[in-house]
């Protein structure tokens, strides 16, 4: 049985930085695609980043890329979100997922089939 479990969220202020950890159990990470997504109140969930196999290449959704950085230890099987100069409009609730999914679908939350139960991020002052 498949294990998702996300950590690090909590109230900040705009500007600040978090970092939100994940672990999976169950599977071998090094063979997934490892993502984040996030859903705001009243939207629909929305890509975050990918963490690609097996080595960890990033992609990124243009509205946190270069204030982002997704990573991954394929060893202790946790992924990563280094979140730099947040924003309001980044509080939301934000998911861990694995999949196989091809390179051209990775930004597809319908893709991933392990999901985490999600950790709240709020960015206020």
């Amino acid at each position: 049985q498949v294990e998702v479990a996300e950590s690090g969220g909590g109230l900040v202020q705009p500007g600040d930085s978090l970092r939100l950890s994940c672990v999976v159990s169950g599977l071998n990470v090094i063979n997934y695609h490892m993502a984040w997504f996030r859903q705001a109140p009243g939207k629909e969930r929305e890509f975050v980043a990918v963490s690609v196999r097996p080595g960890g290449r990033g992609f990124y959704a243009d509205s946190v890329k270069d204030r982002f950085t997704v990573s991954r230890d394929n060893a202790k099987r946790m992924l990563y979100l280094e979140m730099k100069n947040l924003e309001a409009e980044d509080t939301a609730v934000y998911f861990c997922a694995s999949g196989t999914p091809a390179i051209s679908a990775i930004r597809r939350s319908d893709m991933y089939r392990a999901w985490g139960q999600g950790t709240q991020v709020t960015v206020s002052s």
